[in-house]
């Protein structure tokens, strides 16, 4: 069983930045894939950005050029860079691991952009 938790949530001004962390523990192997997804009050929860044991990483459009995701594997933690925000980057932010079929899901930490 994976258990995630996630920190470096907060009110930020639109320009701002802030960097998200996720910690993943209940597990002695590395994690191929770890991600991080957004929920918006009243809308579904969606892909920000994704990345793989082996360094590739994908992106959620409205994420290119502003967020960067990088990755600790020896202490199977992920981060999000989050750089230029905006008020409609406003949501729950949560952590994600895909492993032997199964998602996990962090708490979520709360990023909130004032215009």
């Amino acid at each position: 069983q994976v258990q995630l938790v996630e920190s470096g949530g907060g009110l930020v001004q639109a320009g701002g930045s802030l960097r998200l962390s996720c910690a993943a523990s209940g597990t002695s192997s590395s994690i191929t894939t770890m991600g991080w997804y957004r929920q918006a009050p009243g809308k579904q929860r969606e892909f920000v950005a994704r990345s793989f044991s082996g360094g590739t990483t994908n992106y959620a459009d409205s994420a290119k050029g502003r967020f960067t995701i990088s990755r600790d594997n020896a202490k199977n933690t992920v981060y999000l860079q989050m750089n230029n925000l905006k008020p409609e980057d406003t949501a729950v932010y949560y952590c994600n691991v895909f492993r032997f079929g199964m998602d996990y899901w962090g708490q979520g930490t709360q990023v909130t952009v004032s215009s």
